[in-house]
């Protein structure tokens, strides 16, 4: 270990408290969505666009400020980082309409997108090789532990205050956190002033077309798939696509590095992530549609759903995730992937009267294996990188990240409600009461679904024995 590095463990203390921040507000802003449209008199489905425009900005801000921090240093970008995430909750809690709070969300978003890399580039170039997966179970504790605590702390002063005095709790933990890591960050030599050489153009098309992939499946659900929105929306996404092709082989220095996406360490957990990591939302909101239409007076599932599942993905960061540093990687990842095989599979055995126990184990058993997918898919992809290339590298995994899960939603949720609507059909056609066919048909429905994320989990460590193996020292 490097005199650098000693004393690794006592630096990630700010880094820690700003990924608190993130996954606490996370979770605190969980409720703000029904909230406001609640309160402004909205249609319930604006829910999705809030959601939306957060989800945008986070997932394709991600690899350009990553980049930028390569150039400004970590304690630039995360302190600038900050402010924006701070500036985007002022601007919520003023909301007053649905456009100014699609942009505030935009600038969270924005703010969250520069955090978050930083945090992953001090674990990849400060702990030691063989620590590192411990430093990713950690990062995975807090944010899991913080959206565990958030919804139920932000729903308690929500209705003791309302969702605007929430907002500026949340901007009150923003500028403590920004206080802290201000003072405890020092200055490194890695701080470069110069942005002659960073790559806009290639920004530019990052943000539009990454952006605008996150839009399609929402347009075609909400509006149509032969809407003109949605071709329209597809159709600058294909040509934005092409120039970033364009602009990326000719940078000197891209957003997106070739040399480091075209690395099996990439692309398989990548293609991992699209396989299992998408299914937490997607299970979490399928499980809560089935119990409605099963159990409509259990609302407790519905209740406590996000803990079960973020609980169960804190045990599985913190019991799973660590063990890749002592054993091969890719074995442990097998195992953690039967834990999420094991979740899905548990909503075969769902019926009509399926005990609380049975809905809860499946959702914690899926956070288990979610949780030690996670830690570990992040030590593989981003092993090996250096100082110089941290923070683009954290920052492109984090891209493929965060969009893992919208996708995962966009496919399995209406997998779930479409075959349910065409299977309802065929049962009331037989003079079945709507309510007994809508249970009848979400049980088959379901049972589906079951079998359809088994085979992914089984095409998910398929491609993990492919993985080469990973040297902790």
């Amino acid at each position: 270990m490097t005199a650098t590095n000693a004393n690794y463990k006592k630096g990630f203390i700010p880094f820690a408290i700003a990924a608190l921040l993130v996954g606490l507000i996370g979770g605190f802003t969980a409720v703000l969505a029904p909230a406001f449209v609640a309160d402004m008199g909205l249609n319930d489905n604006n829910t999705t666009w809030i959601a939306l425009a957060l989800a945008m900005s986070t997932a394709a801000c991600a690899p350009i400020l990553g980049k930028l921090g390569d150039v400004l240093g970590r304690r630039k970008t995360l302190l600038l980082g900050i402010i924006v995430f701070t500036i985007g909750n002022v601007l919520t809690a003023i909301a007053s309409s649905l456009i100014f709070m699609l942009g505030a969300r935009f600038i969270v978003g924005v703010g969250t997108a520069a955090i978050a890399p930083v945090i992953m580039a001090y674990i990849v170039t400060e702990y030691p090789p063989e620590e590192t997966g411990k430093g990713f179970a950690l990062y995975m504790l807090i944010s899991s532990a913080a959206v565990v605590v958030g919804p139920t702390c932000g729903g308690l002063i929500m209705q003791a205050f309302g969702w605007r005095m929430m907002m500026w709790v949340c901007v009150a933990l923003c500028v403590i956190t920004f206080f802290i890591c201000s003072v405890m960050i020092k200055k490194t030599d890695f701080e470069k002033k110069s942005l002659d050489n960073f790559d806009k153009k290639g920004a530019v098309c990052v943000l539009i077309f990454f952006s605008l992939v996150l839009c399609i499946p929402s347009f075609g659900q909400n509006i149509g798939w032969t809407s003109a929105p949605f071709l329209g929306v597809t159709a600058v996404a294909l040509v934005t696509l092409f120039l970033l092709i364009k602009a990326e082989s000719s940078a000197e220095n891209p957003i997106l590095s070739g040399k480091f996406m075209k690395r099996k360490e990439f692309i398989l957990p990548v293609l991992i992530l699209f396989l299992t990591q998408g299914l937490m939302q997607a299970n979490m909101t399928n499980v809560i549609l089935f119990v409605r239409a099963t159990q409509p007076e259990n609302t407790i599932i519905s209740s406590f759903a996000i803990s079960i599942l973020y609980i169960g993905m804190s045990l599985g960061s913190v019991f799973i995730g660590p063990m890749a540093d002592k054993k091969e990687p890719k074995t442990v990842l097998t195992g953690s992937l039967l834990f999420t095989g094991i979740g899905c599979a548990m909503m075969y055995f769902f019926t009509e009267t399926a005990p609380f126990a049975i809905l809860a184990g499946s959702l914690g058993m899926l956070g288990i294996g979610l949780g030690g997918n996670a830690t570990i898919l992040m030590k593989v992809s981003l092993s090996g990188l250096s100082q110089a290339e941290a923070g683009s590298g954290t920052g492109t995994y984090g891209l493929f990240r965060d969009i893992s899960a919208p996708f995962g939603v966009a496919v399995f949720v209406p997998l779930f409600a479409n075959t349910v609507t065409t299977r309802m059909a065929g049962v009331m056609a037989n003079g079945t009461a709507e309510a007994a066919a809508k249970s009848l048909a979400s049980v088959s429905s379901i049972h589906t679904l079951a079998l359809v994320e088994v085979c992914c989990v089984i095409l998910a460590i398929v491609a993990v024995r492919m993985l080469p193996k990973i040297h902790n020292k």
